[in-house]
């Protein structure tokens, strides 16, 4: 596909990405009012849930347990918002594993999860201990097993049990990451600034040029990942679905993460302001980026939450056929037609050619 400027028979007159003022501007959008509240909502919520589970473990009700289910979503929401931003201080000391383990193709992290509660030592509910074991069992995918998985009936049954200490443990867990990357992109002296003022003595970004290619593979292989990651790892077009491989599927939050990482891949494109890097001739760049996501985010929370329901019925198996597809336009508008209009060449590409 041609990029839209070309297709208007024109070539777009690129930014300069060597201004200073320009691409400053950008990138410090970019960090304070995307990337920095992004964390710490993530914090307040992940805070909320440790204290929520750690509740009804102590007095375990249907009213507490409905408590609970509520800050898991929200906590999963505000998660997958900004798990689009795949460098920096969370792919530092294994951040992004120990929050999210996935996807799991080999039952690795099931395994371990099962087999720990089965062994019900001590030492393995406590929130002190979870750092130095094994990425599996410390995030996400172990606590959504906790709650929903075989077994989680028994939550209700008495107060203290050793599965839901484990599950305090891992929220407890969760939260303490959470707070290690509010706090890393809060610091003063920290990569906020590094990344608002590239510049030849900037460890990090040496020019603007590579500042705004850093924040444009944000979204490049954020957009990827929804559809590589997060769709096709268990519905492919004519193959054989998985469902019981999909993000979220004991708790019915799969839909629910993949329009929260489209909603994040939007809010950094449009509060970044990452479309007045474009040449205005071509801003309809940036209007079809809009109109895919849009399209995305429409069809996303409508798909029945039961995934092997989803991935049985035409209906439904149309609307996740349709995310695929966007999906990948989504790639391609991102990676080809607005890289191309900010003037990163005709050779450039994130894209995996997929």
């Amino acid at each position: 596909m041609l990029p839209a400027f070309a297709q208007e028979g024109g070539t777009p007159e690129p930014p300069d990405l060597g201004d200073a003022s320009v691409v400053a501007g950008v990138m410090t959008k970019a960090v304070d009012d995307v990337i920095r509240p992004g964390y710490r909502a993530f914090h307040a919520s992940a805070r909320q849930l440790a204290e929520t589970v750690g509740a009804f473990c102590k007095a375990p009700s249907s009213e507490s347990r409905t408590a609970v289910d509520a800050a898991f979503r929200t906590a999963i929401a505000d998660w997958s918002r900004i798990e689009i931003v795949r460098v920096g201080p969370v792919i530092e000391g294994n951040r992004f594993e120990r929050i999210l383990f996935y996807p799991d193709r080999k039952s690795t992290g099931l395994k371990q999860v099962q087999a720990l509660l089965q062994r019900e030592n001590e030492a393995d509910a406590s929130a002190d201990a979870l750092p130095h074991k094994s990425v599996a069992v410390q995030g996400f995918g172990a606590l959504e097993f906790v709650l929903y998985g075989t077994g989680a009936d028994t939550l209700l049954e008495k107060p203290e049990s050793f599965r839901c200490r484990y599950g305090a443990a891992v929220a407890a867990n969760i939260a303490a990451v959470a707070g290690e990357l509010a706090a890393a992109w809060d610091a003063p002296d920290g990569i906020a600034g590094a990344w608002k003022h590239p510049g030849p003595d900037n460890p990090v970004f040496r020019t603007g040029r590579e500042a705004v290619t850093e924040l444009l593979g944000v979204l490049v292989h954020g957009a990827e990942a929804v559809r590589d990651q997060r769709i096709e790892t268990f519905y492919r077009h004519g193959g054989t679905a998985r469902p019981k491989s999909a993000i979220y599927w004991r708790s019915g939050n799969t839909w629910l993460s993949i329009d929260a990482n489209i909603e994040g891949l939007a809010t950094l494109f449009d509060k970044g302001g990452m479309a007045g890097l474009i040449d205005p001739d071509y801003i309809s760049i940036a209007g079809n980026i809009d109109f895919v996501v849009k399209s995305l985010r429409r069809v996303a929370p409508t798909i029945d939450p039961d995934i092997e329901k989803a991935v049985g019925t035409p209906e439904e198996q149309q609307k996740i056929a349709f995310l695929l597809v966007n999906a990948r336009d989504l790639v391609l508008r991102l990676d080809t037609e607005y890289g191309g209009a900010i003037g990163l060449g005709a050779g450039f590409s994130f894209a995996d050619g997929d």
